[in-house]
């Protein structure tokens, strides 16, 4: 009795300690510490470009507890070392995979203002192998390129690839009931379809060859003193695959080495120390700087909340409409803030969600008086352009994949299917005969059919309308830009749906100039982040419950393919929002 009195109290003890200890520690890791003493200068900051950076730092999931460096953290870093004396240079370990086209065009961006500031770049590669041209873009302007031998060089072009699953349906007796405004609003056909449609082969192979084309633009301009021009570089990269030695006697590349070499030419140098560049802090800007707020929204658009949820370990970010709005809201209230920038890096989703977000930019201009600025990431379309619409002005990568303003909506007629395997289905509708269309397993009805298409025209009348009078153009104009087509930036330009091209920091001074700030002015770029209440983390810790779409979307990544995990998710999103403004996901090999 003894043994088992003590074992007890020492099972209650653990408990009490466990309970005490981990909400402290989950605590801490939240509140802010202060900042690491920097190493005396000499600097040379180290960027590793193989890892995987979400956009904007993480609210959710493990990435929210431990932290972690984003891309909008390295883009504001390497713009802050540009002028900081003390930052010397910059070494890259390049992605062997593509990084996206437009996350390359914004770091090369930085590094040639790094270089335009006298600081060098050296970059190393073990090696160019899938995924578009993006890898090699986004250090092509470094001042030297290394590559471990017995690697390859493989930049031949772009392949833009969709997965059809309507083969899938028909074998399982599953029939998509969807409806999409117009002929380019292409997502559906990943359930519709068996291939690309005429519409669909159009506008993907318009937007892979702008990307080609920027790509070999710029990369034939930073290896100028090597190539002829773009006509020469083209023919030499579409040869590809070279091996190191091969790149290295054309040109492509400056020096053979390993890794560790490029830390002892750096060192070489400057004399002084090599630091991560998520250990780098931008020195201060003093009190008298002009404050931006920088509201960063990345993932799909979903109506509700985000932020706290670390009990999910696979939680993605997502722009969630109540969360964002509050965060604009606060900015529009701050009277230190003269502008906001609304960075956008999302596929769309929820066309209510993205309508409630559009709402906070238009009463924040209206009633506050203050100019938003949106800076588009990789993407931006659809719901992400919805919410993009109303800003004051648009600034976008050339190689930012944006438009397909418009809307798809409907449900999956799974009755044939159950009934393969012996299940039957019956209802009884109280009501009108709309009551069921999303609900039943069975086929629309006529009325059904009619009643949605009336219902997805009239959120895509109000798209359309609110793009014309956002862009100053006629409803006919936006309707003929919009009918779900996908452009590129530079071509979203060329059609009015963007103001500028450039990335966030061209972003921040076209701020500066909205807001009438001086040119000569400090300027601070101010996050506003969601801030989740430390008991609700504790809570969400412990609890048990997933939702179904998280659900399918870690069957997706368990599969390894992020267009079988965007296919399972857009299905699960039917299932609670059946109108959807997004765009089915495009990913460069």
């Amino acid at each position: 009795m003894k043994t088992l009195l003590l074992s007890l109290a020492g099972a209650f003890m653990a408990l009490i300690l466990f309970f005490l200890i981990v909400p402290v520690i989950v605590i801490s890791l939240l509140v802010p510490s202060q900042e690491p003493k920097q190493p005396t200068a000499p600097i040379v900051l180290s960027l590793d470009m193989r890892n995987e950076y979400t956009d904007r730092t993480a609210t959710d999931g493990l990435g929210a507890l431990f932290g972690g460096v984003s891309f909008i953290d390295i883009i504001t870093k390497l713009d802050a070392a540009a002028t900081d004396p003390n930052v010397v240079g910059l070494t890259i370990r390049a992605s062997e995979t593509g990084i996206g086209s437009s996350r390359a065009e914004e770091l090369r961006d930085a590094i040639l203002k790094l270089k335009a500031n006298d600081k060098f770049v050296i970059a190393h590669s073990q090696g160019f192998f899938l995924g578009g041209p993006s890898s090699y873009r986004a250090v092509s302007a470094a001042d030297e390129i290394w590559m471990q031998q017995g690697s390859e060089f493989s930049v031949p072009g772009i392949s833009l690839e969709s997965l059809f699953f309507k083969g899938l349906l028909d074998k399982v007796g599953v029939t998509p009931e969807i409806m999409a405004f117009y002929e380019f609003k292409n997502a559906p056909n990943s359930f519709t379809q068996e291939g690309y449609t005429e519409d669909h082969a159009l506008a993907m192979r318009a937007l892979g060859t702008d990307l080609w084309n920027i790509s070999l633009s710029d990369i034939s301009a930073d290896r100028a003193d090597r190539f002829k021009g773009e006509p020469d570089m083209r023919t030499v990269l579409e040869d590809s695959p070279y091996s190191a030695t091969q790149a290295l006697e054309l040109g492509l590349v400056d020096h053979l080495g390993w890794p560790e070499d490029i830390e002892r030419e750096a060192e070489s140098r400057s004399k002084g120390h090599i630091i991560d560049i998520g250990e780098y802090t931008a020195p201060a800007m003093g009190p008298d700087a002009q404050l931006i707020a920088l509201v960063a929204g990345e993932g799909a658009i979903v109506t509700g909340t985000s932020g706290g949820d670390f009990a999910n370990i696979n939680a993605e970010n997502k722009i969630a409409s109540d969360t964002v709005s509050e965060q604009i809201y606060k900015a529009g209230d701050d009277p230190k803030i003269k502008a906001i920038i609304f960075r956008v890096d999302s596929p769309g989703g929820s066309p209510t969600a993205s309508d409630q977000i559009w709402r906070a930019i238009e009463y924040v201009q209206s009633e506050k008086k203050k100019p938003v600025i949106i800076s588009m990431g990789s993407v931006a379309a659809s719901g992400g352009y919805y919410v993009s619409m109303g800003a004051d002005k648009i600034v976008a990568n050339r190689s930012t994949i944006t438009g397909s303003i418009g809307v798809f909506g409907g449900r999956f007629a799974i009755a044939e299917g159950l009934a393969k395997i012996g299940v039957t289905s019956d209802s009884i509708d109280i009501g009108g005969p709309y009551s069921s269309t999303y609900t039943s397993v069975e086929p629309l009805t006529p009325v059904q059919r009619e009643k949605m298409h009336t219902s997805l025209k009239n959120v895509y009348d109000r798209f359309v309308t609110l793009v014309a009078d956002g862009r100053g153009m006629s409803w006919d104009d936006a309707h003929e830009r919009a009918r779900g087509r996908v452009w590129s930036g530079i071509a979203a330009k060329d059609q009015g749906l963007v103001d500028e091209l450039g990335g966030l920091m061209r972003a921040v001074e076209v701020a500066r100039e909205e807001a009438g700030i001086d040119p000569d002015a400090k300027v601070e770029l101010r996050n506003i982040e969601p801030v989740p209440d430390p008991m609700e983390i504790f809570t969400t810790m412990f609890s048990g419950s997933e939702s179904e779409a998280r659900a399918m979307r870690f069957m997706g990544s368990m599969m390894s393919d992020k267009r079988i995990s965007a296919a399972l998710g857009q299905f699960q999103s039917m299932q609670g929002e059946p109108r959807q403004a997004s765009i089915s996901p495009i990913i460069e090999r």
